[in-house]
């Protein structure tokens, strides 16, 4: 390859010794500037991967000096295989691992009573969480906020019964041979990263660390004193913030530098990732390259429509599946059968557990909360859904899915198509725009709310997956707004 200026600097600044923080923007090359960064050196390093399958393919691309390997892969070696009796245990119910940890009566809190299913559900999630955290002790943040207890005073309440219950749990996950709540991944990770570990190497090279979780960063930042860091990611792409993760870049003590130049997708698809990324405020913004024409405008075919939700997904499955197309959903049709079969048992009279909903106990109850809570006016599309069709018929087409390779059309939600690209995409409705305010301009128009960060951000990844034809479609509505057209900014009336 030529490298560019930027990824030149990159590889100059690796071998004057500095700690990096590379901003890699969609399409720019990221791996091709690791691997030119490794391959200028003898020394030992370690390239951290986002998962198995981008291990897997790295290690083909890096010199023999660099093993590639995920952060559990590391922990496993170290600690992990400690656990190996547990690892991957049966599953079973989380009522029946809350009910072994001692969990057996229902709780009130405000006018929702807390049933021993949906108490066992939090006490898992709060153990998760945990894990995913930098903290060496479980706490009240620790424990999920569930719909129908949305106001913090209820919420402090419900830590205050799920917190030693919590504390039980992973207690029990310390004992390497056996217990009773099922042992995965992410504990042997956590259990690793208390440990203050040493990672063995020269140089650190640490992948997608705009969406690394706080435990990693943590282990990654402790190597400081004996390994050079290098961390490369998108901050632009930091869309996982709901989980847990956090964009380790922006605050990372470092040499700042940057790829702006994407080789995706072509000038006028650049200018339209850079409206975005002008909104997000984001610290790059990208150059398409000439060799590649991509072009903005309606698409009758699209190989892939990019949705805000799962239930935008869903939608877009049955109108294509209605019209006769193969379809394939992105990651798999499971999230769907899960919200089906949880709306099928609450229309029967029957709790559910999935994480959504199992507060609820009745369909009606749900459907009031949707129609009429601040906090419940995003499952309103779900409850209009399941109300127009039947949660069978939803079940139905998730049967029907076919498998990408055989696929006439591929739906996807923005979070899935993250490090994925198609030749046409179509974005789906979904992506609706802010609310109005309650000013209004001199022609007496609402004047439009601004746009969330984090939607900005969500709509940069959507747009940025197309090489030659994209179709805005539900994000069209920026063309109007001022923050994407500042020639529209409106003068509030007087």
């Amino acid at each position: 390859m030529n490298p560019t200026d930027e990824q030149t600097a990159a590889a100059d600044a690796f071998r004057a010794g500095h700690h990096l923080a590379l901003q890699a923007g969609a399409g720019t090359g990221k791996t091709s500037t690791l691997v030119l960064l490794a391959s200028a050196t003898r020394r030992r390093g370690r390239y951290i991967a986002f998962n198995k399958a981008i291990a897997h393919d790295a290690a083909a691309r890096f010199p023999a000096t660099v093993t590639c390997k995920t952060a559990h892969a590391l922990a496993f070696a170290a600690i992990g295989h400690r656990y190996a009796r547990r690892l991957n245990g049966p599953r079973q119910a989380g009522w029946k691992t809350g009910t072994a940890l001692g969990i057996t009566k229902s709780v009130r809190i405000g006018d929702r009573e807390v049933t021993p299913k949906a108490l066992s559900h939090a006490v898992l999630r709060t153990v998760t969480r945990y894990c995913h955290s930098a903290d060496r002790t479980l706490a009240r943040h620790h424990v999920p906020h569930l719909r129908g207890l949305d106001d913090p005073d209820l919420h402090t309440q419900l830590a205050h019964v799920v917190l030693p219950f919590a504390q039980k749990a992973w207690a029990d996950l310390q004992h390497p041979d056996d217990g009773v709540v099922r042992f995965d991944h992410d504990h042997y990770l956590k259990i690793w990263a208390l440990s203050d570990p040493k990672i063995d190497a020269d140089f650190l090279l640490l992948d997608e660390a705009q969406d690394t979780n706080p435990v990693l960063e943590h282990v990654f930042a402790a190597q400081r004193d004996h390994a050079q860091l290098v961390m490369v990611g998108d901050s632009a792409q930091a869309i996982y913030g709901w989980r847990g993760a956090r964009d380790v870049m922006a605050g990372f003590d470092g040499h700042a530098l940057s790829l702006s130049q994407s080789f995706r997708f072509g000038p006028r698809l650049a200018d339209e990732a850079n409206r975005w990324l002008t909104i997000a405020d984001a610290p790059i913004r990208l150059a398409g390259t000439d060799a590649i024409s991509t072009s903005l405008a309606p698409v009758e075919d699209p190989d892939a429509v990019l949705c805000r939700t799962n239930i935008g997904a869903m939608t877009e499955v049955m109108t294509y599946l209605a019209a006769g197309q193969r379809v394939a959903l992105a990651g798999g049709g499971e999230s769907l059968r899960a919200l089906a079969n949880a709306a099928r048992d609450l229309k029967e009279g029957r709790r559910t557990w999935h994480s959504e909903l199992l507060l609820f106990p009745s369909w009606g109850e749900l459907q009031d909360y949707a129609e009429h809570d601040p906090a419940g006016g995003d499952l309103k599309p779900f409850v209009d859904l399941i109300d127009q069709h039947g949660p069978d018929v939803i079940l139905a087409a998730v049967d029907q899915l076919t498998p990408e390779a055989h696929a006439d059309i591929t739906i996807s939600t923005a979070h899935r198509a993250k490090g994925r690209e198609w030749a046409s995409v179509r974005i789906a409705a979904d992506f609706t725009p802010p609310k109005d305010t309650d000013q209004q301009d001199a022609n007496g128009r609402p004047i439009p709310g601004p746009i969330d960060d984090s939607e900005a951000r969500l709509a940069y990844v959507a747009v940025t997956r197309t090489r030659t034809c994209l179709d805005l479609g539900g994000l069209s509505w920026i063309n109007n707004h001022p923050d994407g057209n500042p020639s529209l900014s409106p003068d509030p009336a007087s």
